[in-house]
C-alpha cells in the first residue's frame, strides 16, 4: 500500500510538538520543587506542602534536588514569588546545580518567561508537568490524540516563551517585499490548524464512543472513578479477575478498560475502570479526555474509590467530586469506597472518614477485606432502579412478552379470555421501560411492600 508523503505543514507541526515535548519533559533532570500558599489555594498537606508536586515530578522521570515553599496573601505579577523568596531560589538552583525548577502553581507565560531570565533554567509549572506525564503513559492512538490535543491548547499562548526561531521572515516577489509575518505568527497558525484538525479526529472518537456506550445501555454499568493511585485498578482485579495494569504510581491508568463483574445472587455487571483525576487537573485535559471518560458519564452507578490510608483523603475527595461536577456526572449515583485499608497504621482515621461519610464502604483491593460489603452496597443501589411493574398487552403481542422474559423477572402472568390480553407481573430495570412503550401496552407501578407481600404469600403456598 502506498503511503502518503506528510505535508509540509504536518512535518512543520511535528518538529514544533517535538520541541514541545522536549520543554515540557523533566526526564533525567534534576529539579528544585517550589510550592506557593494563598488564601484560595492553601496547602493540601501542612506538613509536607511539596508532597504532591515531589511525586508528580518524580513520575515524570526528575531527581528532586531541592524544595522551597511560602506562604503569600497575593501573587507577584512578575514571578510569582517575591524578590526574597527569588533571590533565595536563585541560590537554590545554583549550589543544586539543578536543570529545571518546577512550580505546585500554574504560571502565566510572563511569569515563567521572567523566571527563565532570573534562574537560567527552564521552568515548569504543575500543569506542564502534568501533560508531560499523560504524554509518556499515552499508549493508544486515541490517547496519543487527546494528550497532544491538550498540550497544544495549553502551550498556543505560551508558543513564544518555548520557541526562540522568531526572526522575521524575509519577503520575496513582488508585492512580498517588507518584513513579512514573524514565524511565531506562522507558528501560531499551524498550531492552530492542527487543533481544529485534532478536535475534528477527537469528535469522531466520540461519535464512536458514545455509540459503545449506548450499545450498552441495556447493561448494568457501573464505573470506578477517583483520585489518582486511590488503587482503582487493584480494585478491578479483585472484583474482576482482570489482570489490567497496576504500579504505586501517578496516572498509571490512562485507557478505559471494562471487564465483567459477576456479583454473587445478582449475575454479571460491566466494571469500567478509568483515568484517574488529581488536584487542579488542567482544563485541557479533562476536555480532551472527554471521550475515555464517556464510560462513567454514561454509568448507571459511579463508585468513588478514596485511598484512605492518606493523610488528604478528603481533599482528594473534593477534588474528584470537581471534576465530576465538569463532567456533569456529579448528580449520578454515586458509592464511596475507601480503599487501601490494609495500609492503615491508625484505624482512627478510617473511624474519622466513616464518621463524615457514613455509607462509605471500607475495603482493601489488594487483600479482599470487605469485598462482601461492598457487593451487598453495589446490589442495594443497582436495585433502587428497578421497579415492580404489572405490564398488559394484547395475548399476540410477541415482541413484548420476549423482551420481558429476557430482560425482567417474570413471577406471574395471567391470561384474560374476554379481552384477549395478558397481565404480566415483573420486577425489570426502570431505564428499560421505554424498550416496551407501545399504543397497546399499558404499564402499571406496583406498591414494593404489597409485591413482596404476595411473593411470600405464593412461597407459603
Amino acid at each position: 500500500m502506498h503511503r502518503r508523503d506528510p505535508a509540509p505543514e504536518e512535518v512543520t507541526i511535528s518538529k514544533a510538538f517535538d520541541h514541545q515535548r522536549e520543554e515540557f519533559s523533566v526526564a533525567s533532570e534534576k529539579a528544585v520543587l517550589v510550592s506557593v500558599a494563598l488564601p484560595d489555594r492553601p496547602w493540601g498537606n501542612e506538613a509536607d506542602p511539596c508532597d504532591e508536586i515531589r511525586g508528580l515530578a518524580e513520575t515524570a522521570g526528575a531527581t528532586v534536588v531541592g524544595e522551597l515553599t511560602q506562604k503569600r496573601q497575593d501573587v507577584q505579577l512578575a514571578t510569582y514569588i517575591g524578590t526574597g523568596k527569588l533571590g533565595e531560589l536563585q541560590e537554590l538552583v545554583e549550589s543544586a546545580d539543578a536543570d529545571v525548577v518546577v512550580f505546585d502553581n500554574d504560571l502565566s507565560p510572563g511569569q515563567a518567561r521572567n523566571l527563565e531570565k532570573a534562574l537560567g533554567v527552564k521552568v515548569l509549572d504543575r500543569s506542564e508537568v502534568i501533560l508531560d506525564i499523560f504524554a509518556g503513559r499515552a499508549r493508544t492512538a486515541e490517547s496519543k490524540l487527546q494528550v497532544e490535543l491538550a498540550q497544544l491548547e495549553y502551550s498556543l499562548p505560551r508558543l513564544k516563551q518555548m520557541w526562540s526561531h522568531l526572526s522575521r521572515q524575509k519577503g520575496g516577489g513582488i508585492g512580498l517585499r517588507g518584513p513579512g509575518e514573524t514565524q511565531l505568527e506562522s507558528d501560531r497558525r499551524l498550531v492552530g490548524g492542527r487543533i481544529r484538525d485534532l478536535k475534528h479526529k477527537l469528535d469522531a472518537v466520540l461519535a464512536r464512543k458514545e455509540r459503545e456506550v449506548k450499545s450498552r445501555s441495556e447493561e448494568h454499568t457501573i464505573s470506578l472513578v477517583g483520585y489518582t493511585n486511590a488503587g482503582k485498578s487493584q480494585l478491578m482485579n479483585t472484583l474482576t479477575k482482570a489482570g489490567v495494569y497496576v504500579k504505586n504510581q501517578l496516572f498509571s491508568t490512562l485507557d478505559t478498560r471494562t471487564r465483567q463483574w459477576h456479583i454473587r445472587d445478582w449475575g454479571r455487571v460491566l466494571l469500567s475502570d478509568t483515568v484517574g483525576f488529581i488536584r487542579d487537573l488542567p482544563h485541557h485535559l479533562v476536555a480532551s479526555f472527554k471521550a475515555t471518560l464517556s464510560e462513567a458519564r454514561h454509568a448507571k452507578l459511579l463508585l468513588h474509590v478514596v485511598d484512605a490510608s492518606s493523610p488528604q483523603a478528603e481533599d482528594h475527595i473534593r477534588a474528584v467530586t470537581g471534576v465530576l461536577k465538569e463532567l456533569e456526572c456529579d448528580q449520578k449515583p454515586t458509592l464511596l469506597v475507601l480503599n487501601k485499608i490494609d495500609k492503615l497504621t491508625d484505624r482512627s482515621l478510617l473511624t474519622l472518614l466513616e464518621a463524615h461519610h457514613p455509607r462509605a464502604i471500607a475495603v482493601s483491593g489488594l487483600t479482599g477485606e470487605g469485598i462482601d460489603k461492598l457487593e451487598d452496597a453495589v446490589m442495594e443501589a443497582l436495585a433502587e432502579d428497578f421497579a415492580e411493574a404489572e405490564v398488559i398487552t394484547d395475548a399476540g403481542n410477541g415482541r413484548v412478552l420476549a423482551y420481558l422474559n429476557a430482560h425482567a423477572e417474570v413471577y406471574r402472568q395471567e391470561f384474560r379470555d374476554e379481552t384477549n390480553e395478558v397481565v404480566i407481573r415483573c420486577h425489570l430495570p426502570k431505564h428499560l421501560l421505554h424498550h416496551i412503550a407501545g399504543p397497546t401496552v399499558k404499564v402499571r407501578f406496583v406498591d414494593r411492600e404489597r409485591a413482596l407481600a404476595e411473593a411470600k404469600e405464593r412461597e407459603s403456598a
